[in-house]
């Protein structure tokens, strides 16, 4: 069946069903997101489309509100003890899995605990408790080794947050997805409707009981859901999904096309706006187990040969309002942000200068395996150009051209190319992320520890940790440098830009928070 006609026909058997006779007819949002949902388990990938998925299924401990501070979501507060060194966090009442179990302070105990191993900034939290432990139904307790004031800061993260689950599901080994998508957030995933490559289904759980009190703000304050239904539908094709949008078939879709944004804006039954205030932040990541990249001259050398303005227009066109081309590894414009080091990004691009700085450092022919996710655009747009360039260097590249679904779960493979590993891709990251080196976990030299591509960098480590100790903003901003002048040594990755990614949506859709994709709060009239 062609995508159209299963677009069509779903939405005609989505209304009939929703619609008994005498019944009020249940609203239903369309949503076209960047790639198919291909892993379920927020903790088990870092994919941003499993965590889009993860906030309608999953509620957090502590959510971020419009200007980036935690807040209280599934606590009702929390009190703190012994100089800094213990705290109690109480659940609020009427918490409740979508089993229809209550939510218990062992479930996020359990939660944290499976999360705490495979986040960057959870194993700094993890690192400084002595014990985490449930001595009630309603409270979670830490007993920390030393004073951690960010604890709500890294409950409250975004991207790869900690998702509270049952324990009997949080007891799953961090290698292993979870698949059993019982969560407390304000809507249920119903896999039995899932159709892979085509459709995930999400409804209204009437188990959930908002907060009281406070204003809907990103992810913080009241997730109220007024929508019954919402239906993924994925639609690689990007003149398919525009003409979608505008016939009205769906009624959100995530990532437009750069050159489909005018065409989408004199449409007036449609609202082009960019709601995700940290944008995106674009590299090129080495796998830094493998040879050639375990050899930090050797990345060091592709330096000279990336221009960030190319790659934005590549991305988003030429619409300069939308990009950044000064981009080092934390967010343009947050209060963290330094050019340090920006130099050796800028100037005249030289090829010729890459071959001879790969040569000094012994490149020695070594297959390269450059995997990339054909159906999200903006990683294919930077990829084509990356590629150009290691061919034009003379890497011997073997470019492997892929669907998301299957190069997100090679991704984890840490074994060497004979083995179904890889050697480098692109990647974007939210810029939420990168406003501070206790959120930037891309940047960290953590090794097999840190998120994909695993570069070790000791004196990043050692900076990182006196971050994090750091009582004036003027001694964060100072590491801050620090660590970047670092990262242009050890090259964890390239930053490749930063821009703001448009939703478009069509009118009919109110009430949507800045931030990426959140459904709660959604209207549909």
């Amino acid at each position: 069946m062609k995508r159209r006609d299963f677009l069509a026909t779903a939405a005609a058997g989505a209304a009939s069903l929703s619609a008994p006779a005498g019944a009020q007819q249940r609203t239903t949002v369309r949503f076209v997101p960047q790639a198919d949902l291909a892993l379920l388990d927020p903790v088990f990938t870092t994919g941003l489309v499993t965590r889009n998925h993860g906030f309608l299924v999953f509620d957090q401990l502590y959510g971020l509100d419009d200007s980036f501070m935690p807040q209280p979501q599934m606590v009702e507060g929390h009190v703190i003890e012994n100089d800094g060194k213990t705290w109690k966090l109480t659940l609020r009442e009427g918490l409740r899995f979508h089993d229809g179990t209550p939510v218990l302070a062992r479930d996020a105990v359990a939660s944290i605990n499976r999360w705490m191993q495979t986040d960057a900034f959870g194993q700094t939290l993890r690192a400084a408790t002595e014990e985490l432990s449930a001595p009630s139904d309603k409270v979670i307790q830490f007993r920390l080794k030393k004073p951690f004031p960010l604890l709500p800061s890294a409950l409250a993260k975004p991207s790869a947050f900690c998702p509270v689950m049952p324990e009997r599901l949080a007891s799953t080994p961090v290698n292993v997805q979870v698949t059993e998508m019982v969560g407390s957030g304000p809507f249920r995933y119903i896999a039995g409707e899932r159709v892979a490559g085509a459709r995930n289904v999400y409804e209204k759980f009437t188990g959930y009981v908002p907060r009281s009190s406070g204003t809907p703000s990103f992810a913080a304050g009241p997730k109220i859901a007024y929508v019954d239904r919402v239906e993924w539908v994925t639609l690689p094709d990007a003149a398919t999904a525009a003409a979608a949008l505008q016939s009205g078939e769906v009624d959100w879709w995530e990532q437009p096309q750069p050159d489909l944004l005018p065409l989408l804006r004199r449409n007036r039954n449609i609202l082009v706006e960019a709601k995700e205030r940290g944008g995106l932040m674009g590299m090129i990541r080495f796998n830094h187990l493998v040879p050639p990249f375990d050899n930090p001259a050797i990345r060091r050398a592709f330096l000279a040969g990336v221009n960030q303005t190319e790659y934005m227009q590549a991305v988003m066109g030429e619409e300069r309002s939308l990009w950044n081309d000064r981009c080092g590894f934390f967010l343009p414009g947050s209060p963290l942000a330094t050019e340090a080091g920006l130099e050796v990004m800028a100037g005249p691009r030289s090829f010729d200068k890459v071959k001879r700085d790969l040569e000094a450092a012994g490149y020695k022919g070594e297959r390269v395996v450059f995997v990339v996710p054909t159906d999200l655009p903006s990683l294919n747009a930077m990829s084509q150009l990356a590629a150009d360039m290691f061919r034009k260097v003379g890497i011997n590249l073997d470019y492997q051209a892929l669907d998301w679904g299957t190069v997100l779960p090679r991704l984890n493979n840490r074994e060497g190319l004979d083995r179904g590993g890889w050697s480098v891709w692109c990647n974007y990251i939210p810029g939420i992320i990168a406003t501070s080196p206790a959120t930037q976990s891309y940047v960290r030299g953590l090794g097999r520890n840190g998120p994909f591509g695993w570069p070790t960098s000791a004196r990043i480590e050692a900076l990182r940790d006196e971050f994090m100790d750091a009582g004036t903003l003027e001694a964060q901003q100072r590491i801050t440098r620090d660590i970047q002048v670092q990262a242009w040594e050890d090259v964890p990755y390239i930053p490749t830009g930063a821009w703001m990614q448009p939703f478009a949506f069509r009118r009919s859709i109110t009430g949507m928070l800045n931030g990426f994709p959140l459904f709660h709060n959604i209207r549909k009239g």
